[in-house]
């Protein structure tokens, strides 16, 4: 049901950018089906690259680091999944992530920071729900809805250009209240965009959370992690940038308040409650 809740809020994200282009008319439209399927492609096959290289991530050999290719070896065999390849963030925040269109083709970086505060157990359960995302195709739904979202931003500025300098077909077969209309839809898009964004991000977190706890055999390790890499990241924030926020096992900014109201990530006590409660996500 998970899974199929998500297809259909991708799908409402393309509808989003087909709506905004038909401010143009017909041939609007079809840029914006156009525009929709190449950054669908772009994600597909470059994310994983793009995400490493940014952070800096360097690839660690099994000889480099044994411990954690014992587990991945073990958690594995146990997820029925190919061996990802093992990177290294140079950064004292403590965190991770997975990248990757598929198990094929998956990656997993851990920060030198994650290493050094998590023990073997909760190390082991950051990786096991990191291996739940590339199993669950997570980074694959969760790059595409992050790239749909964004260009529904630029498509609705676009529109509001439009609209405002009688360049929109609407504008010009509708006037006075149907032009407001118009207007407060286009400024609406947006944000409609971004809280479905919110959505699938926050449900692929607590089904990996899930998934993850199964795969390592014990929920434990996974929620001390979990509270270990939240209480130190607020202290230690990453520099990370807003487009692979998502990505993270926990958020890398610091703040609470309104910013946490339009986060990536549940709230880490939500997803402590639900791993220690057995409930399924």
């Amino acid at each position: 049901m998970n899974n199929i809740k998500t297809v259909l809020l991708l799908g409402l994200l393309t509808g989003i950018i087909v709506f905004l282009g038909s401010f143009w008319g017909e041939r609007g439209i079809t840029i914006a089906l156009v525009v929709s399927v190449a950054l669908n492609f772009g994600s597909y096959f470059f994310s994983d690259k793009i995400a490493l290289k940014i952070y800096g991530a360097k690839p660690v050999s099994r000889e480099e680091a044994p411990p954690l290719y014992s587990m991945l070896d073990y958690l594995c065999a146990r997820g029925d999944l190919p061996m990802p390849k093992l990177y290294l963030i140079p950064s004292e925040s403590p965190n991770a992530f997975a990248t990757g269109r598929n198990p094929q083709h998956a990656s997993i970086a851990v920060t030198e920071g994650a290493l050094r505060l998590l023990d073997e157990n909760e190390l082991q359960g950051v990786l096991a729900h990191e291996l739940s995302h590339v199993k669950n195709r997570d980074i694959l739904i969760s790059s595409i809805a992050a790239t749909i979202a964004g260009a529904v931003m630029w498509v609705s500025h676009m529109a509001r250009f439009a609209m405002i300098f009688g360049g929109g077909s609407r504008d010009r077969e509708e006037e006075g209240g149907g032009a407001l209309a118009g207007l407060m839809m286009v400024i609406v898009a947006p944000i409609a965009a971004m809280l479905i964004q919110l959505w699938i991000s926050r449900s692929r977190e607590y089904l990996a959370d899930g998934s993850g706890a199964e795969m390592a055999g014990s929920p434990h390790g996974l929620a001390s992690a979990l509270q270990k890499l939240e209480n130190h990241s607020k202290r230690l924030p990453m520099e990370a940038s807003p487009s692979t926020a998502h990505m993270f096992i926990v958020r890398p900014f610091s703040g609470g308040g309104l910013m946490s109201l339009f986060s990536t990530h549940p709230p880490i006590q939500k997803r402590i409650e639900r791993l220690l409660g057995g409930q399924a996500a």
